[in-house]
């Protein structure tokens, strides 16, 4: 099986994704999630970019454009599409270990897929991350251990 096969194969979002590592690996950014939303010619490519300090504008429009380019060069999109490239925000999600590790003594918010001791929604100061697991620590003093794989979705909660 040829790279090109390989690529084929691979889930759009996936390849979308590990293209822009590349462009911002270069801009010295960190990817924090890619999504594409919608269907049809109502899609929309979403692009979360961070780094310590935070991102600019300048940095989202940097970013759009070498990527829009990478995007038009490599041809995947098999509909038409809007590329928006922003700041994750403060409610910012956390989609990797470190993201959690690198947050830790923050409160988030977690979806599961399933649930876990009977519900799928929890609210609580991240613990710990480590393994694949994450533990965090709910209002009752009661710590709940997730694994990472049955997220479905978790974004930090704005402290004012």
């Amino acid at each position: 099986m040829t790279q090109g096969e390989l690529d084929t194969k691979e889930p759009l979002e996936a390849r979308i994704a590990t293209l822009a590592e590349q462009i911002a690996a270069a801009m010295g950014v960190e990817v924090v999630l890619v999504e594409i939303k919608g269907g049809g010619n109502r899609s929309i490519v979403r692009v979360f970019i961070d780094r310590p300090g935070g991102i600019s504008l300048d940095d989202c429009e940097r970013f759009s454009k070498r990527f829009s380019v990478l995007l038009d060069v490599e041809d995947w999109m098999p509909f038409s599409y809007v590329l928006e490239v922003s700041s994750p925000g403060l409610d910012r999600p956390l989609v990797k270990e470190a993201d959690f590790q690198r947050f830790a003594g923050k409160v988030a918010k977690i979806r599961t897929r399933l649930p876990l001791e009977g519900q799928r929604r929890f609210k609580g100061k991240i613990f710990s991350a480590d393994r694949g697991r994450v533990i965090i620590e709910l209002d009752q003093g009661k710590h709940v251990e997730i694994s990472l794989a049955e997220i479905e979705k978790a974004n930090l909660v704005v402290e004012l």
